[in-house]
C-alpha cells in the first residue's frame, strides 16, 4: 500500500507529519491493506493563521484494487483529530465497501 501525504503553506514540520499519517494509515487500514493499493492523504489548515473550529480537514482517498476510488473528509480543531477522525471514517467505508463486494 502507498502512501501519498500532501499538505498546504500552512502546515509546518513536512518530514514529521508525514511520518504521523502514514502511521495514522497503516494503523487504521492494517486489516484491509491487502486490497488497498494507495491512499492519499490531503491536510490543509482553512483558515491559515487565523484559530476556529473545526478549521483543520483532513480528505482521505483510497484505492481499491479495481474499483474507484473512494474518499472521505473529517474536520476537528486540530490537524491529530482530524487526520485520526478521516482515518476511522476510512477505515468504515472500505469494510463496508469489502464486506458487500465479497458477499456478491
Amino acid at each position: 500500500m502507498i502512501i501519498q501525504v500532501n499538505t498546504d503553506n500552512h502546515i509546518t514540520g513536512r518530514q514529521e507529519f508525514t511520518a504521523e499519517a502514514e502511521a495514522v494509515v497503516t494503523d487504521a487500514l492494517s486489516h484491509v491493506s491487502d486490497h488497498v493499493t494507495r491512499v492519499e492523504v490531503h491536510v490543509h489548515d482553512e483558515n491559515s493563521k487565523k484559530s476556529g473550529p473545526q478549521d483543520k480537514r483532513c480528505m482521505m482517498e483510497a484505492r481499491l484494487e479495481g474499483h474507484p476510488p473512494i474518499a472521505v473528509t473529517h474536520k476537528a480543531e486540530t490537524i491529530a483529530f482530524a487526520m485520526d477522525g478521516a482515518a476511522e471514517k476510512l477505515k468504515a467505508t472500505l469494510e463496508h465497501t469489502l464486506d458487500r463486494l465479497q458477499r456478491h
